[in-house]
């Protein structure tokens, strides 16, 4: 900047330096105003054709079924509910489970707080929208919900034509009937209702890894997880991945050196077995065998895969269906991936 120190200085030679300054400044920030204005309304073609697709879901409430079915009404229920009731299973099993006061208490905690199903169901059609946007063959599914057996794998089922939704497995993190390790408890709360959904959506939809490498099972996830970006835009990267806030600023700042390590380990194109359960696999933290493993979230392969995943779709223009299907080697060539710098 041009300082004045004489009388003799001409003092429109500040203004016009400030004057460029300012130009510059209008310049940037109505490029930065027209960017964000074509972003939101690409984004809003897309949500305003998602509107207009007709989806209708209906709710069957297997769990108020079973619960307030008379013992003597078991067969009956059996009768309309074939499917929950896989043969050879003795009607002993269902009559103890009816009058078991553990279960029954149960019932009553998912009562509480699903007593009315319908802000959930809305959000489930919205959901299916997306779906059919990208996905205009998907067949709507009936949504059941049901009281499983606290099976954390399977919190959420999409069946082609039947959505089944362990109720029991979304009452919060803090329940009492919970005696799960903290990182599996994070993710029982309402929120993940969605993202469970479409990840099991995902296993029709995204092919199996075609080799046992890192690198394979990282793009595989990152596929599954990109899916979520798509059909729920308004959720944060943390709910989408099912990691807590502080997990995702963990991975972000230390995008960089998980890579140099992926790298300098040799670990991307290595099959060993041991490696989905140190990067890929639900678990406490991941583990690189090194001083920050405590502090790492577990499943740092499928952010790291999502992120290449992202990079490619930003970088190429190829169909989602056509990215689905792509090899993770092809894929990971053309992402133009480049981890963030640590500052």
């Amino acid at each position: 900047m041009y300082i004045c120190k004489s009388k003799k200085s001409k003092p429109f030679q500040i203004d016009f330096y400030l004057i460029n300054c300012l130009k510059m400044k209008k310049f940037l920030l109505l490029s930065i105003l027209l960017f964000a204005l074509y972003s939101c309304d690409k984004k809003s073609k897309i949500e305003k054709a998602v509107e207009e697709i007709p989806v209708d879901m209906k709710v069957d409430r297997f769990d108020k079924a079973f619960y307030e079915t008379p013992v003597k009404d078991l067969s009956k229920l059996k009768a309309e509910y074939p499917f929950f009731f896989p043969q050879g299973v003795d009607d002993k099993v269902w009559i103890d489970k009816m009058q078991n006061p553990m279960w029954r208490e149960l019932y009553q905690e998912v009562e509480k707080k699903y007593s009315n199903f319908d802000s959930q169901t809305t959000e489930i059609e919205d959901l299916f929208k997306h779906i059919k946007f990208y996905f205009p063959e998907t067949i709507t599914p009936k949504i059941y919900t049901v009281i499983a057996d606290m099976d954390y794998n399977n919190k959420a089922i999409y069946a082609n034509d039947k959505l089944i939704i362990a109720l029991e497995l979304y009452l919060g993190k803090e329940h009492k009937f919970y005696e799960f390790p903290k990182y599996l408890k994070q993710n029982f709360e309402e929120r993940q209702m969605m993202p469970d959904i479409v990840s099991s959506f995902a296993l029709r939809k995204v092919p199996p890894p075609n080799d046992k490498t890192l690198l394979a099972n990282m793009i595989y996830y990152g596929k599954v997880i990109y899916l979520i970006d798509l059909f729920l835009p308004d959720y944060t990267d943390a709910e989408k991945i099912g990691y807590q806030p502080e997990q995702i600023t963990w991975c972000q700042e230390n995008e960089s050196y998980m890579w140099r390590f992926f790298i300098e380990e040799n670990l991307l194109f290595d099959s060993d077995s041991r490696l989905p359960n140190r990067f890929i696999n639900v678990a406490p933290f991941s583990k690189f065998y090194l001083e920050i493993d405590n502090e790492s979230p577990g499943r740092v392969g499928q952010w790291v895969g999502w992120q290449i995943v992202r990079s490619f779709m930003e970088n190429n223009e190829v169909s989602l269906q056509d990215m689905l299907k792509m090899d993770a080697k092809q894929l990971f060539e053309k992402s133009k991936y480049k981890p963030k710098k640590n500052e």
